[in-house]
This record gives structure tokens, sequence and C-alpha cells, in this order.
């Protein structure tokens, strides 16, 4: 081979050694860009109660434009949602304070970052319509039922010491709160402590009393809480932000059009339309900040626990918020 063939044939051999380098450069580029883009694709994990979120949500139509993907998970009631935020089975849900805080008592670490105010009327003590318990007066050596830790035990605590009994004169029975119904059904419980929508279908179908309510005793906060590795996530901490923001415009639209979501609310959960109506018009409800009333209310509830030996010893409930979060932007 001649000198001149020699350089030729060196320079095409560098030439595509340099395109095959170049290719192996360009196809790690690209599988670190895809790894990249899987990598921001933020997913939240949502806790929700009979629907109530999902519900204001899909009505509204504040979902439009996420760009993250939310796994919806629906639960009975608080407590499962409070297990599932201490397990990390779920990012953020949607559960009252009682149970928030008696969670948090008792080994949570989830926070709460907003707060859904409610009229506390729907958590009632109810009773069948041919009950011989015709007022609150009426339960002492009574039996009644309702989950543990709940805003329905917490009420029911509340009611016995307005009306000068203590929780030896009655009998407790804790249920879920499809089983609680059944007991009192079956004539093994006298009284059905509850919340809506379960109180406002006892009432319409079923022609349950309510002879105690929350109002006056209850604060009808329903926290949104998120669990801590999700929460110092900036990218989920983002998107839960997005989130909050949602709740907001979907609540102020579904007060504005009560009826209207009343209706659909009843149909996304499964409810006949007079209960699903019925649940949500007497909410009279807004989602906003969590801010120095809330924790100082909380504290309060904390402490009425600790009273009746539900929570074992005092507990700062200042640790169980994250009041870095807005509703409005």
């Amino acid at each position: 081979m001649t000198k001149k063939k020699l350089a030729l044939f060196t320079a095409l051999l560098s030439t595509l050694t340099l395109l095959g380098c170049n290719k192996q450069e360009a196809a790690k580029n690209v599988d670190s860009s895809q790894a990249s883009l899987a990598k921001s694709e933020v997913v939240l994990k949502i806790g929700d109660q009979k629907g109530n979120m999902r519900a204001q949500l899909e009505a509204s139509g504040a979902l439009k434009g996420v760009d993250y993907k939310i796994n919806w998970y629906e639960f009975p009631a608080a407590a499962p949602v409070a297990e599932a935020l201490k397990v990390e089975g779920i990012d953020i849900g949607y559960l009252g304070d009682a149970p928030f805080l008696f969670a948090n008592a008792n080994g949570g670490t989830a926070k709460a970052i907003a707060v859904y105010k409610t009229d506390p009327y729907p958590t009632a003590i109810l009773v069948p319509e041919n009950s011989p318990i015709k007022s609150a007066k009426d339960l002492k050596g009574k039996s009644l039922t309702m989950n543990k830790g709940s805003i329905s035990h917490l009420l029911t605590l509340k009611v016995l010491e307005q009306q000068g009994l203590k929780p030896e004169d009655v009998t407790f029975k804790f249920l879920p709160p499809a089983d609680g119904k059944l007991a009192v059904e079956n004539g093994s419980v006298d009284a059905w402590v509850v919340w809506d929508p379960y109180t406002a279908y006892a009432e319409l179908k079923d022609h349950y009393r309510i002879v105690a309510n929350g109002r006056g005793l209850y604060s009808g906060y329903i926290f949104l809480a998120g669990t801590q590795k999700a929460l110092e996530d900036q990218q989920k901490r983002v998107a839960i932000q997005d989130f909050i923001y949602r709740l907001k415009a979907s609540q102020i639209w579904t007060n504005e059009h009560a009826e209207e979501f009343g209706k659909e609310y009843a149909k996304i959960v499964g409810l006949p339309e007079d209960v699903g109506i019925l649940a949500f018009k007497r909410r009279n409800s807004s989602w906003d900040p969590i801010d120095a009333d809330v924790i100082k209310t909380s504290q309060e509830t904390a402490d009425f626990y600790t009273k009746y030996q539900l929570i074992n010893k005092q507990f700062d409930v200042s640790n169980s918020f994250d009041q870095g979060f807005k509703v409005t932007k």
C-alpha cells in the first residue's frame, strides 16, 4: 500500500471510529433523556373517603390540564386513611381532624397541609325511628357504635360530657360505619354515631332520627394530610400544591352549583340523588390554609382526647402541620 493510500485508509478508519463513538454517545444521550423524562413524571397517590374530593374535582372540571398522574384510593372512613399515610401507601389523604390527631399521637408522622371547614351538624348520633331514645339525655345505659378515635368518637364523648355523663355510663362498640349500622339494625347496639353521607342516607332512606349533632361540639375540620416522604420530594410537593389550588377552585364551583353538583356527587359516589344533594348542600364548606387558629383548635381536640385517655400523654400538635401550602395563587 502506498503512503497516499495508507493515509486515506487511516483517515477513513478514524472517521468511522468517530461516527461510531458519536452514535454511542447519541444513544447514551437518548437513554439519559428518557430516564430524566421518566423521573420527572410525578404520580400522586391520593386517599379519598366516599369520593368527596374526587367528585368535586371531576364535576367541576378542575382536573383538566394536570401534568402529573393521580392514582385514587377509596376508603370508607378516616382510620384506614390514617393507616395508609402511616405506612406511606398513599402520598396525601382526606380525613377528619380527630382521627388525624389520634393517629399522630400514636406514632403517625403525616402533616396536615390544608383544612376543609364544614358544618359539623351531620356528624351525629342516630337512632332508628322507633327507638325509645328521644334525646341525648336518654343515652345513659345505652350502647353506641362508632370508629375508635374518629370524629364520631369525639362527638360521643362531647355529648356525654354535655349531659353530665361519663364514658362508663354507656357501652362503646367500635365498628366501621357499615358494620355499625348493621349492629343497630339487628338490635345489638342502640345508637349509631357517624357522618355524611351515611347520616343523610340513614335519615332519608331508613328514617333514622338525629338525637345529637356536632354543632358547638366539633370543629367540622377535615384535613388534607401528606406523608413526610411526599412533602420532602420537591417534584411531588409542586404537584401537591397544584392539587390544592384545584381543590379550592372545585369547592368554589360546587358551592355556586350546589344542586347540580349534589346530583353529580350522588352519581359519582353511587348514592340516591336526594341523599347526594342533602349531604353536599349542608356542608357549607371551604378549603382554607392551615393557620394559627386551626392549630389552636387542634391542640384543644388533642387535649380533650388526653383528658379521656384516648391519647396516653400530653400531645403537642405543632409538628403535625406544614403551613407552607396556599389554597389560592
